[in-house]
């Protein structure tokens, strides 16, 4: 009982009409509040003052000592997906130490993904399929400056068999979303350790009902995986509840 009426207070607060005062203890920094009427007042800071903002990370723009430098590691990513058209990546380049991760697959260490890889023939199942990458940067914030972020995305349509999940083209075209991705590399022999694919960033972008990496593009088939982590999300009654709950409460 205690539980619910904790929740029910979280949920009349969150849906309250709150009013935030952000303060800056630096000099003629912008404040901004919203109030019950909807109305806000901005006060505004110079473009200087702006670009300086802590909050604002500059990329990496100077290795350091004995490190690869921003492009080096940049460029050996992107050799990574060239060399299998986006789609798993040469063998050779990859650490023994390597470790393959989505949102629900893995970890998968290297044999397991090279034989996961070579299990799917995705040329034959899209010859003209049309990778898409962009926004590459390597990570300000990890201490090895060594992981390589970037965006993937995607088209094509499906005219040969998928083997074993759509052994029949279905001539469907597949659209996935964006999807943040990314390579971490070792400094000293430039292969790469860990590689993490399919975090889609709009859901409502394409036509995999949200999903990313392969269980994305067999939902875009008509040919879904048969268990949750493979379909599009799906309020839980739990979830549901506690929204009409909440509204109840605003009442």
């Amino acid at each position: 009982m205690i539980m619910i009426r904790t929740i029910a207070l979280v949920l009349l607060v969150s849906s309250m009409e709150v009013t935030y005062a952000f303060v800056s203890p630096l000099p003629q920094r912008m404040r901004y509040t919203t109030a019950t009427s909807h109305q806000s007042t901005i006060t505004p800071i110079s473009d200087a003052e702006l670009l300086s903002d802590p909050m604002f990370i500059e990329p990496v723009t100077t290795p350091q000592e004995g490190k690869k430098s921003s492009d080096e590691l940049i460029t050996i990513a992107k050799r990574f997906l060239k060399s299998s058209n986006g789609l798993g990546g040469d063998p050779d380049m990859l650490a023994e130490s390597f470790i393959f991760e989505g949102p629900v697959v893995g970890p998968l260490k290297k044999e397991e993904f090279v034989k996961a890889i070579g299990s799917v023939d995705f040329t034959t199942a899209f010859p003209n399929w049309t990778p898409q990458f962009y926004g590459f940067f390597v990570d300000p914030l990890e201490v090895e400056q060594n992981r390589v972020w970037y965006t993937a995305r995607g088209e094509g349509v499906n005219t040969g068999p998928l083997l074993p999940f759509a052994p029949e083209p279905t001539n469907n075209k597949v659209i996935n979303p964006p999807q943040v991705c990314s390579l971490t590399i070792d400094h000293s022999s430039g292969l790469i350790e860990r590689y993490t694919i399919g975090y889609v960033t709009d859901r409502n972008v394409g036509n995999t009902g949200g999903l990313g990496g392969l269980y994305g593009i067999l939902y875009a088939l008509g040919k879904p995986l048969p268990f949750p982590e493979a379909n599009p999300w799906s309020k839980s009654w739990q979830y549901a509840f506690f929204q009409k709950l909440g509204a109840m409460i605003q009442r």
